[in-house]
């Protein structure tokens, strides 16, 4: 069934795909594609290895999925917003110019960063016990993280895209340090699972570095002058690419391998 609905979802793509064909010098479009057939790969992938791990870890897969998952339903509406303005603009003017798909990239990211943050909170419960704030603090601080982010980005109500920028920062930085400071640090080393343990370390380096790249983007686009929206896009789509994908991989391998050390023993 599970295999099905998979298939069914693959049949569904070219409904939502971008009209005309990929032009060879639009790098973003082309980027916007291999994201999205990633993105696919990986919610395929991470659906089926829950059936390898632990009855304690398949909600960890579940919501690595999901994220690739609903990630790559935007992808297909994003890179079609992108391609076929690209194609228009070519058609009339002679020079491509995308349009950014800046309302789809943040219901996307609305959606999934707080997904990709609670992971820490899950992976934990999975070895030992943690206090449900974790969940809340991350949860909150991600939805205002964003929330400043679009509110800076689209201008929202006139808003200072500089306050907007150092507030989503501040956000950021806070989550930060609850992880790799406060109680998802002590709820780790107090865990004993060296899987986890090498899976929160890893995953914190990706919400440090990988995660930079987005307000290095915000900066670029809109502290810096106008940067050309193609810089920019090709900047989110590098970062979703290593961000969803990269944290969903270091999940399962955590899994797997504290799932088949528990068999052996």
């Amino acid at each position: 069934m599970r295999l099905l609905m998979l298939l069914a979802g693959v049949m569904a793509v070219p409904t939502f795909a971008a009209e005309g064909n990929l032009n060879p010098n639009d790098l973003v479009g082309i980027s916007f594609w291999l994201v999205s057939a990633a993105l696919l790969a990986a919610t395929a992938f991470f659906f089926i290895e829950r059936d390898r791990v632990h009855a304690k870890w398949k909600t960890s897969l579940t919501i690595a999925g999901l994220v690739t998952g609903i990630a790559f339903w935007h992808y297909m509406y994003m890179r079609g917003v992108w391609v076929n303005s690209y194609n228009l603009t070519e058609a009339t003017t002679g020079t491509g110019i995308g349009t950014s798909p800046t309302e789809f990239r943040y219901i996307d990211w609305l959606l999934t960063v707080p997904l990709l943050v609670i992971e820490f909170y899950l992976i934990l419960k999975a070895v030992t016990n943690v206090a449900a704030s974790l969940f809340y603090k991350l949860l909150v601080a991600s939805i205002v993280m964003l929330g400043f982010g679009y509110a800076g980005e689209t201008e929202l109500f006139g808003a200072n895209q500089t306050v907007m920028f150092a507030v989503g920062m501040l956000a950021w930085l806070y989550m930060i340090h609850t992880l790799w400071l406060g109680e998802g640090a002590a709820a780790r080393n107090a865990s004993g699972n060296a899987a986890v343990t090498t899976a929160y370390n890893t995953m914190m380096w990706i919400i440090i570095v990988g995660w930079a790249i987005y307000p290095l983007g915000y900066a670029m686009g809109h502290l810096m002058g106008d940067t050309a929206s193609a810089d920019l896009n090709l900047v989110y789509n590098l970062a979703d690419f290593v961000n969803k994908i990269l944290f969903g991989v270091v999940i399962w391998s955590a899994a797997v391998s504290d799932s088949e050390s528990k068999m052996n023993s």
